[in-house]
């Protein structure tokens, strides 16, 4: 049995990443309240439901902070990877708790329909004003690392849509100050709604497909099997598990059935081979192999334990 700790990435600065997201909490944190207010005083649930994917904002953003600290504490005797998975958590509740969120707000702008409101508008306008204003300034500091991070892509995504949210708002406001429509608010809480649906599932099936130890997405297993069996003196693999334990590390298990009875140091040259083959090939970089030579076990490529 040989483990092979991998082949480093480069990772954006954790520390400036936990910065940013709490520069976006405590403003997400200010416009939740004035936009509470502001939909009480004013009677704009259009207000009321931005204050609420706001809030639902807030929350996502304390997950992700959390995760990114938890995801740097060091690893121990009980949990030997660590906080590496929390990220991947973050995510999958980030991305559940968008399309809850966005439901209630279909369920809100459909009761908005049938029963349109006066509202005071000037307030509406001013707050949503304030909301594009602040997402758009959280937007711009968390861009960098959401390509890169699962989680924070979870919370980058919370942002842009609470922007645009707030985009929507401002215009519902302007339409009803000067045209007096006040059924165009509830049709933009729905467009946002299901936009939001849209965004929240990918990510939601991204982040189960990593708990769930799938093997990911952009990997054939048979292809990594060929490619290991392609070695001189391999006869057989067999027994093939390949999991994502976050982003960034992917992790390939295999029993390996030799034709001839090799002595260690050998294996230990196969072994170079297999890690060189799949990292460069298919970006696996923890690999964890158990040789065998006629042992009597299930020679099929995928066993259920």
């Amino acid at each position: 049995m040989h483990k092979h700790q991998g082949h480093n990435h480069t990772h954006s600065h954790p520390d400036l990443k936990g910065r940013n997201l709490l520069i976006s909490i405590l403003l997400n944190i200010v416009i939740t309240v004035s936009q509470v207010v502001g939909g009480i005083i004013s009677g704009s649930l259009a207000l009321l439901s931005d204050a609420l994917h706001n809030f639902s904002d807030v929350l996502s953003l304390v997950i992700s902070y959390i995760a990114t600290l938890l995801s740097k504490k060091e690893a121990s005797t009980n949990r030997t990877f660590g906080y590496k998975r929390a990220e991947i958590i973050a995510a999958f509740v980030n991305s559940a708790t968008l399309i809850v969120v966005a439901v209630i707000l279909i369920i809100e702008a459909v009761e908005r329909f049938m029963d349109p409101q006066p509202i005071g508008y000037n307030l509406v306008i001013w707050l949503s004003l304030l909301g594009v204003i602040a997402n758009g300034f959280s937007v711009l500091l968390l861009k960098k690392d959401a390509g890169r991070n699962m989680n924070m892509r979870s919370a980058y995504l919370h942002l842009l849509t609470d922007m645009m949210a707030s985009v929507a708002v401002l215009l519902g406001g302007l339409l009803m100050k000067f045209y007096g429509v006040f059924w165009i608010d509830p049709l933009l809480t729905v467009l946002i709604a299901l936009y939001l649906v849209y965004m929240g599932y990918d990510l939601l099936r991204a982040s189960t497909r990593v708990l769930m130890l799938f093997t990911p997405d952009t990997l054939e297993v048979q292809q990594i099997v060929e490619a290991i069996s392609q070695i001189p003196r391999i006869k057989n693999v067999h027994h093939v598990h390949i999991w994502q334990l976050n982003e960034q590390e992917v992790h390939l298990e295999a029993h390996i059935d030799f034709s001839e009875d090799i002595n260690l140091s050998e294996f230990d040259s196969i072994l170079d081979k297999i890690e060189e083959k799949v990292f460069h090939k298919f970006g696996i970089n923890h690999v964890n192999i158990q040789p065998e030579y006629g042992k009597c076990d299930s020679k099929k490529m995928i066993v259920q334990d």
